[in-house]
């Protein structure tokens, strides 16, 4: 027998009673698990979510010294809000609760906006729950009555603050003004399409309304212990809401009539809104027909600064360029030196009177429409007939038409009108990416107030980036930290 054969049985004989590697496993852990039975249930560190903690942090701790948040603070605190304080009546020993800080407000909402936030109600939860806004807040209790009211019903300052902010700009020489482009957005109004009514139906909308109002007055008078004082005074401010907005429907109508007149359309299918009588039905870019109205921002093309904000419930853009220059002219001292639309703005009454506001300093850069009927024109000789060459002088064009379109007509014109697009599609993406999709207020006042703080978020981002010694900042890598937030 060989030695390996040998070596192979005699292994076999001396193993061959063990068992087998498996099930030496097996029985090693069963013994292990008896064992811990014998010692007891296994301790366990269990989530308790109801104990109640005291952390020690303040705010100050919670943010970076680079956030958002306190950028934007560092800009309210610079912005003269005089014109709220004075109007606060708790003062000194009188009687009264302590207002909430303009300042805390205006930089709830300023921040909210560069956040994409824009319901009052989301913002008051954030203020709770969100370090940012806390921190903004500062321990100040905010509900979504004070921010809504806030936001709404201060216009002037708005404009007053977008107007100290682009003249300090451009005293600073921070901006050019040589070149602004001007283009309008159609937002979605805070109305249904079917609140729209005619005329016979907004009449007896208002009677039914009329009635409802003295039926809740004389029910109050009747039982006043049949539910409590604010139970009925909700219920009477709602139905006497409900009259004032279809009385308001039916003084807009008129101005409805006379745009149908205009546009060839009949003047008894003018309807109005019981819900905002301001809105009106206008085209939007997916080529639907919805409420809305019409925001027109001017923006410097060099610096992406928003210079100029109008709001109108007009459809078109053909009377909205010559109120916009004079506009951009007041706020900032400056007059432009070119003029950037679309073909949606370059009426010839727009045109001169540009032409004679600004003394003719202002060129209006827009593209000229082709000449319209001359297709298929034969003439005698039974030959095609050209057109006529449209930068041409037409007869009855005034001098500056007939200069805007020889102008258009040279050779750098394309390239310098490239820019219109670069710049007012850019901003109006902005304004859209940050939650300027529907409008949450009603009324034209109001929408001029709600498309004034984006203008004023849009250009404190702007300033970041073009003059940050204005709003506090240095130019090291601070700055350059919260430009990039």
């Amino acid at each position: 027998m060989s030695q390996t054969q040998h070596q192979v049985q005699a292994s076999g004989s001396l193993f061959e009673d063990l068992p087998a590697v498996e099930q030496r496993h097996a029985q090693a852990a069963q013994q292990v698990r008896n064992a811990a039975k014998r010692q007891g249930a296994a301790r366990l560190l269990q989530p308790n979510r109801s104990q109640i903690e005291l952390r020690a942090s303040d705010l100050e701790s919670m943010l970076g010294q680079d956030h958002l948040a306190r950028l934007v603070w560092g800009y309210v605190e610079r912005q003269d809000l005089s014109r709220l304080t004075e109007a606060i009546k708790a003062r000194g020993s009188n009687a009264g609760r302590a207002a909430i800080d303009p300042r805390i407000l205006f930089a709830l909402w300023l921040y909210a906006v560069l956040s994409g936030v824009g319901s009052g109600r989301e913002v008051a939860r954030l203020t709770r729950e969100h370090d940012a806004y806390r921190w903004v807040c500062g321990g100040v209790s905010v509900n979504y009555h004070a921010l809504n009211d806030f936001r709404s019903g201060n216009e002037a300052l708005m404009d007053e603050v977008l107007t100290a902010n682009v003249a300090a700009l451009a005293a600073a020489g921070a901006i050019s003004l040589e070149r602004v482009a001007q283009d309008g957005m159609r937002v979605r109004a805070h109305a249904g399409a079917a609140s729209f009514r005619r005329q016979a139906a907004l009449e007896q909308h208002l009677a039914e309304a009329g009635e409802l109002v003295r039926e809740v007055k004389q029910r109050a008078k009747d039982d006043p212990g049949a539910s409590s004082r604010r139970a009925q005074a909700a219920r009477q401010r709602a139905a006497e809401e409900r009259e004032e907005r279809i009385r308001a429907a039916l003084e807009q109508l008129p101005q409805v009539q006379a745009a149908k007149r205009r546009n060839g359309d009949a003047p008894e299918d003018a309807r109005a809104s019981t819900t905002d009588a301001d809105a009106r039905v206008m085209k939007m870019g997916d080529g639907g027909f919805r409420p809305a109205f019409n925001v027109q921002l001017a923006t410097t093309c060099q610096d992406q600064v928003i210079v100029g904000v109008a709001v109108t419930n007009a459809g078109s853009d053909m009377a909205q360029m010559a109120p916009m220059v004079e506009q951009v002219i007041e706020r900032s001292g400056c007059t432009p030196a070119q003029w950037l639309v679309d073909g949606g703005f370059p009426a010839h009454e727009q045109i001169d009177a540009v032409h004679e506001h600004t003394q003719g300093k202002t060129e209006v850069l827009a593209p000229v429409p082709e000449p319209r009927g001359r297709a298929g024109k034969k003439g005698q000789d039974g030959d095609d007939v050209p057109p006529p060459d449209k930068h041409q002088r037409k007869e009855g064009d005034s001098g500056p038409v007939a200069q805007w379109r020889s102008r258009m007509a040279g050779p750098d014109i394309k390239d310098i009108y490239k820019l219109r697009a670069a710049t007012a599609e850019c901003v109006n993406a902005l304004a859209r990416n940050r939650g300027l999709q529907r409008l949450p207020v009603r009324g034209l006042g109001k929408v001029r107030a709600v498309a004034m703080l984006y203008a004023l978020a849009h250009n404190l981002m702007r300033m970041v980036k073009i003059a940050p010694q204005l709003i506090g900042l240095g130019t090291g890598a601070s700055a350059t930290a919260q430009a990039a937030g």
